[in-house]
């Protein structure tokens, strides 16, 4: 007990200082950003997404809100957009790739493209200490597939600009590769992941495959994989790990045309997806998502961050 409460007072003052942070407004210098801005957020229509719209639409930008059920995100948009908000909504299911192909067409003729990518859309089956692999698949479809399948299609589209395109992935502290807890055991497999010299996303792809076998033939106990929230665990160290190769494969762009792509934890956040158990509210569970997509003329990519500091992978 003595030792997490320390930490957790550190976690709550930090939490206050983002929160006063987040009072002082962006001056014109730092505004690099107009109405003109669009940002497209996937998975809006709640939670972490929802308030990722909202802060983005907040600042000025023109949001676009995504979600699968279109029902759900016309919803959603049509609450902000009663708050005055510039937030307009299409239908958007990152597991479908006609779906993706759909979005695409639109946001090229409606918009002209997008400056911002949100890749926040999700799921994570377990509840608590429930660690079911019976949803994995869907799992990392959803959390890594997903977010990949979207980000290739939309990179074409991503408009040029002086001050550089940006891609946030949110993703989680589960997926870190060297945690003291929660890590792959494999440490030929660990540094393989960590190295920018050996990541790849064949093996990228692999590692993930590989769980899914070992899940379908009930041997991934022993397959020395994370031990909490195992899948979804596993679906985020994907993430991360994609974020750093596809930040090398962007880094040699010309200015002009830079794509900055970075990841963050949102912390265990008061969400449908923890069963409301978190300890951090959507607002403050948004917050580095937003000032990621915001930061001013720094060519920060390819990095992992939570409460608005790196951390390490």
């Amino acid at each position: 007990m003595g030792s997490k409460e320390p930490a957790k007072e550190k976690r709550e003052k930090r939490l206050q200082e983002i929160s006063l942070l987040r009072t002082i407004p962006y001056s014109d210098h730092q505004r690099w950003w107009s109405s003109e801005t669009v940002a497209v957020v996937t998975g809006g229509n709640r939670g972490i997404g929802f308030e990722i719209a909202r802060q983005l639409a907040d600042h000025g930008l023109s949001v676009i809100l995504t979600s699968r059920e279109s029902s759900a995100g016309l919803e959603a948009a049509n609450v902000l957009r009663e708050l005055g908000l510039s937030v307009d909504f299409h239908q958007l299911d990152v597991l479908d790739s006609l779906s993706i192909k759909t979005f695409a067409e639109w946001i090229q003729q409606t918009h002209g493209g997008l400056d911002v990518l949100v890749n926040n859309a999700g799921v994570n089956y377990n509840m608590g200490s429930d660690n079911s692999v019976e949803n994995a698949k869907n799992v990392v479809d959803t959390n890594y597939y997903g977010i990949k399948n979207v980000t290739e299609a939309l990179i074409p589209l991503m408009r040029p600009s002086a001050v550089g395109a940006r891609i946030v992935n949110v993703s989680s502290r589960l997926g870190r590769l060297n945690g003291k807890r929660n890590r792959l055991e494999d440490k030929d497999l660990r540094e393989q992941l960590a190295s920018v010299e050996t990541l790849s996303e064949e093996l990228i792809d692999r590692t993930v495959s590989t769980f899914l076998q070992q899940v379908e033939d009930d041997t991934y106990t022993s397959g020395g994989w994370p031990q909490v929230n195992t899948d979804y665990s596993v679906s985020k160290l994907a993430v991360n790990a994609y974020t750093r190769l596809m930040a090398k494969k962007l880094s040699d762009r010309p200015n002009g045309q830079k794509i900055y792509i970075n990841c963050y934890c949102p912390g265990w956040v008061k969400t449908a997806m923890t069963g409301w158990a978190g300890n951090v509210s959507a607002e403050d569970g948004a917050d580095t998502g937003v000032w990621l997509a915001l930061l001013p003329d720094q060519a920060i990519t390819g990095k992992f961050f939570a409460e608005r500091r790196e951390v390490k992978f």
